[in-house]
């Protein structure tokens, strides 16, 4: 058994074999080294921003009549704390004027959509919450004054709704953080 052992041990112990194992050993290194690279550079980034986007970061609700609907939907998730929700009336359109992600609700905001686009920067998300219950976004040139700004977004669905707050978060930044 031993020189069974020992013959197997020695044939490994060829040079060959030590080359050949210690190029596959560099391969891994490296290739270990370049995927943490990788995911430092591409994972990281996200997972940051995001941490930031929802701990720090303010969502304006452009709303009157939904807007604790809205306020609770968002707090109830776990996800967004209810300091971070403010409230902008028809009147103080400018007290947004700072904030980095809007949420609209059409019903309410449908004659003050050209103030809230004028207010809203490059890089400033857009929201326009339009549950289908409530009609359509009427007149389609509305819809193509909203389609021109950039990230800016129509959802008529409430669970849409947060995944495009978690993605507006992502995509924008707010350069004050």
């Amino acid at each position: 058994m031993t020189t069974l052992l020992n013959t197997i041990i020695n044939f490994f112990n060829h040079p060959f074999f030590i080359i050949v194992g210690g190029f596959t050993t560099i391969l891994m290194i490296v290739g270990f080294l370049y995927t943490a690279y990788l995911v430092m550079k591409g994972v990281f980034p996200v997972w940051y921003r995001l941490g930031i986007g929802l701990s720090k970061r303010k969502i304006a609700i452009f709303a009157s009549t939904e807007f604790e609907s809205l306020k609770s939907m968002l707090v109830d998730s776990k996800l967004f704390e209810g300091k971070n929700v403010i409230q902008i009336n028809k009147n103080d359109l400018k007290k947004a004027e700072k904030e980095t992600i809007f949420l609209v609700h059409w019903k309410d905001n449908q004659e003050k959509i050209d103030d809230i686009l004028v207010l809203k920067k490059d890089s400033t998300a857009l929201i326009v919450y339009a549950p289908t219950s409530e009609g359509r976004i009427e007149p389609p040139e509305k819809m193509d004054k909203i389609n021109l700004h950039r990230n800016a977004v129509v959802v008529n669905l409430r669970g849409r709704l947060l995944n495009d707050i978690l993605t507006a978060l992502i995509t924008t930044s707010d350069d004050r953080i």
